[in-house]
């Protein structure tokens, strides 16, 4: 019965969207290696699809009480794996370029200190909530990534489309910065404290 249980779990619902979205990186990834202007809507596409599930996952475990840790460990990491991938083929491609690069190394960065953080604070029995401003960074992180994804296909149809991306970018970065001093300032008296123990 236990058993039937975790793997109920395992394959529930909102975890399936989250394997989902793990499983979209590769997809994704594959359209960079793609030619015209369909490769463009389909790497929007897939990353639009994803984003969905990363707001039915959460919404779908919470409304029908299948909270788990394994969601609670591989949501943030398949949210990191789908923008991680995205700007690191924008950058590739050179949709991002020049000063714009900065930015992708801003998020990435950011991304990477505040994982490292959490992870930190996780074995001191610290959680570290989510700011509203936060959340509020990834939508304008996400659609600046959609609008790059669009890139030149989008350009034919709106020929602000990749510009308005690159500046979405900087205002996320900008906002990045903020939000991972936040969380450092809410966090360091916990490492201080910890080595001070």
């Amino acid at each position: 019965m236990e058993q039937a249980a975790q793997l109920r779990m395992v394959l529930n619902i909102p975890n399936l969207l989250t394997y989902g979205r793990i499983l979209a990186v590769p997809a994704l990834v594959g359209c960079f290696f793609l030619e015209g202007d369909n490769a463009h809507w389909l790497a929007l596409f897939i990353f639009v699809v994803a984003g969905v599930t990363d707001f039915l996952d959460g919404y779908l475990a919470r409304a029908w009480a299948q909270q788990s840790s394994l969601g609670r460990m591989l949501d943030p990491i398949a949210d990191k794996l789908l923008v991680s991938a995205a700007l690191m083929m924008l950058a590739a491609q050179q949709t991002i370029a020049g000063w714009s690069l900065w930015a992708a190394i801003i998020i990435l960065c950011r991304e990477i200190l505040v994982s490292g953080l959490r992870e930190f604070l996780a074995e001191l029995s610290v959680s570290v909530p989510v700011t509203r401003l936060a959340k509020y960074k990834t939508v304008v992180q996400m659609v600046a990534i959609g609008f790059l994804l669009a890139g030149p296909a989008g350009d034919q149809i709106f020929p602000w489309t990749t510009a308005t991306g690159l500046i979405l970018l900087w205002i996320s970065a900008l906002v990045t910065l903020y939000t991972g001093y936040d969380y450092f300032r809410a966090g360091l008296h916990h490492v201080i404290d910890s080595g001070n123990g």
